[in-house]
């Protein structure tokens, strides 16, 4: 019975569907926020993969001159 009652503080099933226009709408958004700013991590993670190859490439032929 405790749990039934606990249980039911967090659920709601609105009659008037209209309700879920803005989570439909918020959830929209912060999709595709999070797509964009996984999209910017994988790029910026294969350009940093890139500089690092080429900078172990430099040190493995034993190159002096290293651009900082």
């Amino acid at each position: 019975m405790f749990q039934w009652t606990i249980l039911s503080l967090f659920l709601y099933f609105p009659e008037d569907k209209t309700e879920y226009i803005p989570a439909a709408f918020s959830f929209a958004v912060f999709l595709i926020l999070c797509i964009f700013t996984f999209r910017f991590i994988v790029k910026k993670s294969r350009k940093d993969a890139e500089k690092a190859k080429e900078l172990e490439d430099r040190i493995l032929n034993g190159e002096k001159n290293v651009d900082q």
